[in-house]
């Protein structure tokens, strides 16, 4: 598999569906654009900022509001005669303002945003960036909520020379006083608020012009320069393929990708600028398991399905997270193959099966459903849809509707009046059956998923699995010789509850197949190494996969300490030492644990190991190797006073996951009296956000 099926769901689970509500303002007003200078006070992290608002009035009325969360007036309004006011929720203007005119106000104010904008504490110094999807922007920059009114978003920021700015749009730049910069993007096009976004760090980036001359940027940071290959590869190929496959040129003017610590989600669509999680920065071998390209693929489709054209309210989100789900694995057909697409398919129409089997089955159209509904669910409806229309005139039908609501807002009537334009087929049982009926069509699924023979081989094999040994050897030695990635592993998961004798001749065969995923489904499937493959395992140690080698790893370090054999444990430890795996520290971490739990590796060396182990909690590091660390300390039993405060830290973090697993290992670790004293001793040192969330569980 070209990388695992846990970060395409993490990608869709971390993307977070969003309700909407519109606005009144939409009716009395037309906010035309919202030009805005920033400036960035981190040690305080409040934003300060000059904003000059165009809006054209669409009725009489006495007042105007931009939705602005928490915001404090600051210097003068101009013009004078407009009187401005503060609350918690809104700035409003108030004048006589009249219906068909055009107003322009200058004002300025100073956000401490709760939340959409972070500034986050990186390796060298902090680094900030936004995250306003669904409706959340107004927490650092007054704009209106409300997806339904779109307006040209420019941005401009006054920073200092070490740092890069990353926002919407052309990117222009000046000197300011004092050595700083004065950073500006033009966005020229009119968005969602929701989209607009914000960046600024310690960057390197790479550049590439699109065959239809669209600028393509990849952002990095300095020590990450290895990585931009791995990361980045295929990014052209996708971006042409895309924009050949929709038949609509690119909406916006130039196009970057920005990566950051500690982001909420997998990737987000800003328009003509993506950010995404700096987890998925990978080297080479990291590319094997857990590389970028859907993320890639999926967050640039949005840039026509949301940027371009953007649901009038969440009933409608598959139009959105349907055709970018869609669009990201035809563009990965294009990279991987026939067989890895419709694999893809019949993984999610086993989770869509699954949930509606257990009466979990949602509506597509419907609010406030789940990810799997809106993504999963409404790609397969595209893909039923355009085999029922056939690919011409879905094509077709696609193009029309971007081209026709272009920079507006859409409903799902609207798209199928556009599909319906190019068909005389009658789509009503497609409505019925896709688009208003909770239960997953499964039996549509089946059918459209066996007009490849691939898959009629997966279901042949996997129809196997309640089948005697005898009868199927031959059948699975055929699926390892095969060294395809699917049918290979299947293959292996059938044989790891039979006797190793039994089928040993297919495991060796499985250890020499040129398929770095087959073997992978023996360092996965196993629970333990089986005496006759122990010298086999160790192959598996060099593979070219980080998973692999991480699974090999332990299980051949259980192995040797089952047999008490400590010299064999040495040996091991000394091979992988120089291993650091994922982003994330999957190996390094364990490699530290293990060394540490293993008796007289390198005695004079365990507190330097130890004391890595323990700094790998700190805030500075991704929370993903935090969470790695804080598992492993906890495995150990281990916890002191630093460990024990990152921890604390952590169980008020600003990403729910993370802060959501900390706190339920917070609780375990307070369990014992120990902790609970080493807690006592490091309350004088901790924040009182920390001291109010120990307070809330009576920790104190």
């Amino acid at each position: 598999m070209k990388h695992s099926w846990l970060f395409i769901v993490l990608v869709f689970a971390f993307a977070k569906a969003y309700s909407q509500e519109i606005s009144p303002q939409t009716s009395i007003v037309d906010v035309q654009k919202i030009a805005a200078t920033l400036e960035l006070n981190v040690e305080n992290e409040t934003i300060s900022g000059k904003v000059n608002m165009v809006f054209k009035m669409l009725e009489n009325a006495n007042e105007v509001s931009l939705d602005a969360k928490n915001m404090q007036l600051k210097g003068k309004t101009a013009p004078s005669q407009i009187r401005v006011t503060a609350t918690k929720d809104n700035i409003t203007f108030f004048d006589n303002f009249k219906k068909g005119k055009r107003y322009e106000v200058f004002f300025s104010y100073e956000a401490t945003p709760r939340q959409a904008a972070y500034f986050v504490k990186n390796e060298t110094k902090t680094q900030f960036w936004t995250q306003g999807q669904g409706k959340y922007t107004s927490h650092w920059l007054p704009s209106i909520d409300d997806m339904n009114d779109k307006i040209e978003f420019d941005i401009s920021l006054r920073h200092s020379t070490e740092e890069v700015a990353v926002s919407n749009g052309r990117f222009s730049q000046e000197r300011g006083p004092n050595g700083s910069i004065l950073s500006t993007f033009d966005m020229e096009k009119p968005i969602s608020s929701y989209l607009v976004g914000l960046v600024l760090g310690e960057y390197l980036h790479e550049s590439e012009i699109s065959s239809s001359g669209i600028p393509l940027e990849y952002y990095y940071y300095p020590e990450d320069s290895l990585k931009v290959a791995s990361t980045y590869k295929y990014s052209k190929q996708i971006f042409n393929f895309l924009e050949s496959e929709i038949g609509v040129p690119f909406p916006f003017a130039t196009y970057k990708q920005v990566p950051v610590k500690d982001f909420l989600y997998a990737g987000m669509e800003n328009a003509s600028c993506t950010i995404f999680s700096d987890n998925f920065m990978v080297d080479s071998i990291g590319f094997t398991d857990r590389n970028y390209v859907n993320v890639n693929a999926h967050e640039l489709a949005h840039q026509w399905f949301g940027d371009l054209v953007t649901e009038t309210k969440s009933e409608h989100h598959w139009l959105q997270e349907g055709f970018a789900t869609y669009y990201a694995l035809l563009a990965e057909r294009e990279i991987f193959g026939d067989d890895y697409f419709y694999f893809k398919l019949f993984e999610t129409a086993e989770q869509l099966r699954e949930l509606s089997d257990q009466g979990k089955g949602e509506k597509l159209l419907s609010a406030g459903g789940s990810s799997l509904t809106y993504y999963q669910k409404g790609a397969w409806a595209l893909h039923i849809l355009k085999e029922k229309v056939g690919e011409d005139a879905f094509a077709k039908a696609v193009q029309s509707y971007l081209k026709k609501y272009a920079y507006q807002n859409v409903t799902t009537t609207e798209f199928m009046a556009e599909v319906a334009s190019f068909t005389e087929i009658d789509l009503s049982d497609f409505k019925k059956n896709w688009l208003n009926q909770s239960a997953f069509q499964s039996e549509d699924a089946l059918q459209a998923l066996k007009k490849s023979k691939f898959m009629q081989q997966y279901f042949e094999l996997q129809s196997a699995r309640m089948r005697p040994l005898s009868s199927k050897y031959i059948q699975l030695m055929d699926a390892i010789e095969s060294c395809n990635d699917y049918l290979g592993q299947e293959a292996i998961y059938q044989i790891s509850d039979e006797s190793t004798q039994s089928v040993l001749p297919i495991y060796k065969k499985a250890i020499e197949s040129s398929n770095i995923y087959i073997r992978q489904g023996i360092a996965t499937s196993l629970n333990e190494v089986p005496e006759q493959l122990e010298k086999d395992f160790h192959k598996l140690l060099s593979d070219s996969s980080y998973v692999t080698k991480e699974q090999a790893f332990f299980k051949l370090w259980v192995y040797y300490k089952q047999r008490n054999n400590v010299k064999a444990q040495h040996k091991l430890l000394d091979f992988m030492g120089a291993t650091y795996g994922f982003a994330d520290g999957n190996i390094r971490t364990l490699w530290l644990t293990l060394s540490l739990a293993t008796p007289n590796f390198k005695p004079h060396e365990s507190v330097t190991r130890y004391q890595e182990l323990i700094d790998y909690t700190d805030p500075a590091k991704p929370y993903q190797l935090r969470e790695n660390a804080f598992r492993y300390l906890n495995q150990l039993q281990s916890f002191e006073k630093q460990s024990l405060k990152n921890l604390v830290e952590a169980s008020v973090h600003h990403v729910w996951r993370f802060r959501e697993n900390s706190r339920k290992l917070l609780s375990s670790v307070l369990s014992n009296t120990e902790n609970q004293h080493l807690l006592e001793s490091i309350k004088k040192d901790l924040t009182g956000k920390e001291l109010d969330y120990l307070q809330k569980i009576k920790a104190l």
